[in-house]
């Protein structure tokens, strides 16, 4: 508990000071692990990934248990993605209340990865570096398009809709080619100028219904207009009334 009162004391200090360049958690800099005391005996170690993970991806967490009972001791030793993750989960973190326990959250300058048996029993220092809590990427197995407008963002892995979604992309993706191949069947046959007209032609019915849609906005205003000074809510001059109708007909004479 001294050490949980201890860092708010030089948090507090920092921010009465209004220290903006160095900061204490600096001296952490070059290490992405954290500790964290005081858990709740009853959380695994899924559940302490959760509630460290809202500051940061989890990496890689070291729960030790007792070797009698495989009871949690209590303590844990969480590895960060992103180093800057560190920080905030000291700061947010140490001193908060989960399962009516208070948590000591700290930094950890030198951490060393637990020792594995090897074959002849003896105990080993781990060569490569821990990463069991890494999430996995599970990547979309649907064939690649030839379009890369076909490729959605990523899924999350853990989504409970990811195999919905990923049948819906598949079907989104077998039905655009299939439009797409009886486009070119339908067509083709036809020569560059025909190519070409049929193109000019729709632009042209593109063009008619943006000039459409504008022609409806324009006597949809002068109607709101109208109503509005038949009513007596609006003292609008015959003028504006006018060139209000004399947009939209030109508008409409333009369809």
């Amino acid at each position: 508990m001294n050490v949980v009162k201890e860092i708010h004391r030089i948090n507090d200090a920092e921010l009465k000071l209004g220290i903006s360049g160095a900061s204490w958690h600096d001296d952490y800099k070059d290490s992405a692990y954290i500790f964290a005391g005081g858990l709740n005996t009853e959380l695994t170690e899924g559940d302490v990934i959760t509630i460290f993970s809202q500051y940061g991806e989890i990496m890689d967490i070291n729960m030790p248990r007792d070797k009698d009972t495989g009871k949690p001791k209590g303590f844990a030793f969480l590895m960060y993605e992103d180093q800057r993750s560190t920080v905030l989960a000291v700061d947010n973190l140490n001193g908060a209340k989960v399962l009516e326990r208070t948590l000591r959250v700290d930094h950890v300058r030198d951490y060393k990865q637990p020792r594995t048996k090897g074959d002849d029993g003896e105990w080993i220092e781990p060569e490569d570096q821990s990463l069991n809590a890494k999430p996995e990427m599970i990547m979309d197995e649907a064939p690649a398009s030839d379009s890369s407008e076909d490729s959605g963002p990523e899924i999350d892995p853990e989504d409970p809709m990811r195999d919905y979604l990923l049948e819906k992309r598949r079907e989104a993706k077998a039905l655009k080619k299939e439009k797409k191949s009886k486009s070119k069947k339908k067509h083709k046959d036809e020569t560059p100028e025909e190519r070409r007209t049929r193109k000019e032609r729709r632009r042209r019915n593109a063009g008619k219904r943006r000039k459409s849609q504008r022609a409806s906005w324009a006597l949809s205003s002068f109607c709101s207009h109208l109503a509005r000074a038949i009513s007596g809510e609006e003292t609008e001059t015959e003028t504006m009334v006018t060139e209000i109708k004399a947009e939209a007909r030109e508008e409409t004479n333009g369809l």
